[in-house]
């Protein structure tokens, strides 16, 4: 009897040990509030539900990494009004008050279209128009995304990084989004549109992961760090100083 006892007695134990370790773990995940998404751009695509849009599908992938604390978007809009945050990248005090006693959130992720580029390549003759092409041609996209990170504490910006990707009609240069699209965007859906779109969540969420989770001096930073240099470089090549 004494033996089932202390055999209980070690299983409550552990199982309160693993809880609180969880509970710990959990605690200390990032809290992140996902901001609508805007744009500079003149991009066919763009109306004016698409904000919503990408913004519903970074909030679900990054959810699904298990590495952060997501705020629901309704929960966001309970309490905040988006004034002009994803150009300034700074939030008013009577915010951040708001921000941190009822959603506990430690950041605010702005993302702003910045580029977005659309043709074809290759021979045949063949025809484009808005991303489909016919006649031997091959569809690319480029997408250009400027990420802020804003310090719910401080309303200062804690991160800035421009991400961006390349599509094809056959292909995609980095990952692909696990979801397929809806709303404003469904028409996209298998088009290089809508893989340079996924493409561009798909690095938001790796980026993020790295910045914030890994740490600014990690090793996974020097990967992102070589890729704003060669985009830098391939602005500054682009730019005709004559």
């Amino acid at each position: 009897m004494k033996i089932k006892v202390l055999l209980f007695s070690l299983f409550l134990l552990c199982v309160s040990l693993i809880s609180q370790g969880y509970a710990q773990s959990y605690s200390e995940k990032p809290r992140l509030g996902i901001l609508r998404f805007t744009n500079n751009t003149s991009a066919a695509w763009w109306s004016g539900g698409v904000g919503t849009d990408l913004q519903d599908m970074l909030i679900s992938e990054l959810a699904a990494t298990n590495s952060f604390r997501v705020l629901e978007r309704k929960e966001l809009d309970a309490v905040i009004t988006e004034q002009n945050l994803g150009a300034s990248g700074r939030v008013n005090p009577a915010t951040r008050s708001r921000l941190g006693k009822i959603t506990g959130a430690k950041y605010l992720v702005a993302a702003t279209v910045s580029a977005f580029e659309e043709n074809t390549s290759g021979g045949g003759g063949g025809i484009s128009f808005r991303g489909f092409s016919v006649g031997g041609r091959q569809d690319k996209a480029y997408m250009a995304v400027d990420l802020k990170v804003i310090d719910v504490t401080t309303g200062e910006i804690y991160d800035a990084r421009t991400v961006e990707a390349t599509s094809k009609s056959s292909g995609v240069s980095v990952g692909v989004y696990r979801g397929g699209f809806g709303g404003h965007l469904g028409q996209y859906n298998n088009t290089p549109v809508g893989k340079a779109i996924r493409a561009c969540i798909i690095e938001i969420v790796d980026y993020l992961q790295c910045s914030l989770i890994e740490g600014k001096n990690s090793g996974c930073m020097d990967e992102y760090n070589q890729k704003e240099y060669n985009r830098r470089e391939r602005t500054k090549g682009s730019i005709d100083l004559q």
